[in-house]
């Protein structure tokens, strides 16, 4: 499992990408962060330069390399960040670590129904990664330029390349059934923030039914985002998400920021 670290002797934080993402998509936001964390950013099974297999890309799979990976580095409740794939898979972990946990930061996760999970297995977002994959890089800068006006350069750079690198086998994580992210919430114990976009996958409405069943849980809006929230609006995230590590009083990552 490939990673990159950063932010040296500092209260650990893991930050996991989404689908077709890699550790380096996720480095601006990093480093609004490493000031005050040690950052562990893994690329996923199936992504970067980490291993590829045939198989064994469910979320109990990636769930298992980041706990792994956890133990390995011997990292001391860590904080555990995850934008979209990587924020469902962040919620198994924490859901299985329990009191391990710090906190718990969802950016807009795969929180999403089974008929929505239906509809995108069943769509041609595979079949496009595949015919991606035929291309040039500079056809792809040049395609991801065009839909992604306003996305800064590096970013978009960071994206194909993660897309170039992202392995066919990896969309099995799309198979439903996703994990009941419901029953997953009221089963973490670490205090959460969730942050959503105005215009993203997870709704206001979700958001307060989550609150609701896991009083630990909080959430936070940003205006005028997507679902690409950490590529779009990386300030913004770590401004709310610094925030939220502020108000952990009890948290090493807290007790760190207030010296």
């Amino acid at each position: 499992m490939h990673y990159l670290r950063a932010g040296g002797a500092k209260p650990p934080l893991i930050a996991l990408h989404g689908l077709m993402g890699s550790s380096a998509c996720l480095s601006p936001l990093a480093g609004t962060l490493e000031a005050h964390f040690d950052i562990i950013l893994p690329d996923a099974r199936g992504h970067g330069k980490s291993g590829k297999p045939d198989e064994g890309y469910r979320y109990c799979d990636h769930a298992d390399d980041v706990i792994g990976l956890i133990e390995a580095l011997q990292l001391n409740a860590p904080i555990v960040l995850g934008h979209s794939m990587g924020g469902m898979t962040a919620a198994v972990v924490a859901s299985e670590m329990g009191s391990a946990i710090a906190g718990l930061v969802l950016i807009d996760p795969t929180f999403i129904s089974p008929e929505w999970q239906r509809e995108v297995f069943e769509s041609d977002v595979a079949a496009e990664h595949r015919r991606s994959l035929a291309s040039t890089r500079t056809d792809l800068l040049a395609d991801a330029r065009r839909k992604n006006r306003r996305r800064a350069w590096e970013m978009l750079e960071y994206l194909v390349d993660a897309r170039i690198d992202t392995s066919m086998a990896a969309f099995e994580v799309l198979t439903p059934p996703n994990p009941d992210y419901r029953e997953l919430v009221e089963h973490i114990s670490a205090p959460t923030l969730l942050v959503i976009g105005e215009r993203g996958v997870v709704s206001a409405e979700t958001a307060s039914e989550l609150h609701a069943r896991n009083p630990l849980l909080q959430f936070a809006m940003i205006a005028d985002a997507g679902h690409g929230l950490p590529y779009d609006q990386p300030e913004q995230v770590g401004a709310v998400a610094l925030a939220f590590f502020y108000s952990l009083t009890a948290s090493p990552a807290s007790s760190t920021l207030a010296r």
